[in-house]
């Protein structure tokens, strides 16, 4: 869960006590006040600056220190009265190279004049094509205060990629070629290097894992499960998998990373699903396969949402019930768990796909609302699938033969309905794997970042 911090500043030219005709300041230090609250009581940390701008010099003082604070996600501009615009456009466009996010918001209302402030502000920064949000609403109002926030948390997101690196353990599994990366196309877009290691320095590290850690391991495992630790040799591997990355990724510095999984490791060692589980449950965004979109989506969400974060296969999409069931091949977060299907171990059980074997996750997700995402590519060029969502929990009398539909219900289930149109959804999909995330104002942060990164956003 994160906390955007947000530089707060107010502008207009007729400042410092200056009434209208009427005998009103036009500066309305109570409506300031209020405006200020309203986003501290909806999660922001704001850096208020003790200047109205109105003249070049006091744009120029304000805009340079938020510039050179790196933890300033991103700056408020609220509008007082009118402004001479051209006094903090230069400024403006010199704070927009960090790359930081700009929004500028009016309270509507006659007094002052703040809606001439705010366009006329709006409008300079258009022709000049600085990127910005323009939030014309009322401080009283849940929806126009969420398009800040979410805008400030987006912000905070991009921040946050920015110099920081993606692992990946081994190659392409299972010939994916909607989950591969241009390293490049990373570092344009992101800000993100693309670091790799071979998985034999994980293997090797696995087996290197004392008795004192697999112990610490199993402890912190069976708190999230309502069965026993297995105590057999292939439990054991499949923790000594998790304890081995979650010591490369520490000492590697990676944000987060991807993992070949299969064919390699889950043949030579252990399938991949309980270690990614449990990393998922740490809150490192991560995927198999080596497939870098969901590895990216997953980390957005996981930086995001108060819950931790499932990616699966879609499974089944039943086009009459509008219901998806959401099978990951053995990997989810164990804290996800419902009720009637809670977290217990089962054994990875594709010799195909892992003939070493391996712990896997049985769970179902739990109710809730949420979004089904995932970062793809278009020809190329990234684009991001989004869309609204229910999670249901089947009763305990049905939930044994809804598993027994996908011949493998020993691997996590989420039964899930997206409040979309379902031929829209199938059409834009561009991968088997959706990344499900809990919280209703996921929709909205997702959107923002793509705003704010030029990723191209189908919104369904």
């Amino acid at each position: 869960m994160i906390t955007p911090k947000v530089g707060f500043i107010v502008y207009g030219v007729h400042k410092d006590g200056l009434l209208d005709p009427m005998g009103t300041p036009f500066i309305d230090d109570a409506l300031i006040a209020a405006a200020k609250e309203s986003l501290r009581a909806a999660g922001l940390e704001l850096v208020e600056h003790d200047v109205i701008l109105a003249t070049k010099a006091e744009a120029r003082t304000c805009l340079s220190k938020f510039r050179k604070q790196d933890n300033v996600d991103a700056i408020i501009l609220f509008s007082g009265t009118w402004v001479w615009a051209a006094h903090l456009a230069a400024a403006i466009r010199d704070f927009a190279t960090t790359g930081k996010g700009i929004l500028l918001w009016t309270n509507p209302g006659s007094q002052g004049w703040r809606p001439v402030g705010g366009l006329v502000l709006h409008g300079a920064l258009k022709e000049i094509g600085i990127l910005h949000r323009f939030v014309y609403g009322d401080y009283r109002d849940p929806q126009e205060i969420g398009r800040i926030v979410s805008y400030c948390r987006a912000s905070h997101l991009k921040n946050r990629l920015n110099m920081s690196t993606i692992g990946a353990f081994g190659g392409r599994g299972m010939g994916q070629t909607c989950g591969v990366a241009d390293p490049s196309q990373w570092m344009r877009v992101f800000g993100v290097d693309i670091d790799s290691r071979d998985t034999t320095m994980l293997l090797e590290t696995a087996k290197a894992v004392t008795a004192a850690e697999l112990t610490e391991a199993r402890a912190r495992t069976q708190l999230l499960f309502s069965d026993s630790v297995p105590q057999d040799a292939m439990a054991e591997r499949s923790l000594r998998l998790y304890v081995a990355l979650k010591k490369i990724v520490a000492r590697e510095g990676w944000e987060f990373y991807t993992i070949q999984s299969f064919p390699g490791l889950s043949d030579d060692y252990s399938a991949t699903s309980f270690a990614q589980s449990m990393m998922l449950e740490d809150g490192v965004g991560t995927s198999t396969l080596s497939d870098f979109n969901t590895a990216m989506t997953v980390k957005l969400l996981t930086d995001l949402s108060s819950e931790r974060v499932y990616y699966g296969d879609l499974q089944h999409i039943d086009k009459r019930s509008r219901e998806i069931k959401i099978i990951g091949d053995g990997a989810c977060p164990p804290s996800l768990a419902g009720t009637v299907g809670p977290a217990r171990f089962a054994q990875h059980g594709i010799p195909t796909e892992g003939a070493a074997g391996g712990l896997s996750v049985e769970l179902t997700c739990k109710p809730g609302t949420g979004v089904l995402a995932r970062l793809g590519r278009y020809k190329g060029e990234f684009e991001m699938i989004l869309a609204r969502c229910t999670i249901t929990e089947p009763s305990a009398g049905e939930l044994a033969t809804r598993k027994l539909e996908s011949g493998i219900p020993f691997w996590p289930h989420a039964f899930v309905t997206p409040k979309c149109d379902i031929d829209a959804l199938i059409e834009a999909w561009n991968n088997e794997y959706a990344v499900l995330g809990y919280g209703a104002r996921l929709y909205d942060d997702l959107l923002a970042f793509c705003e704010l990164t030029g990723i191209k956003a189908i919104a369904l």
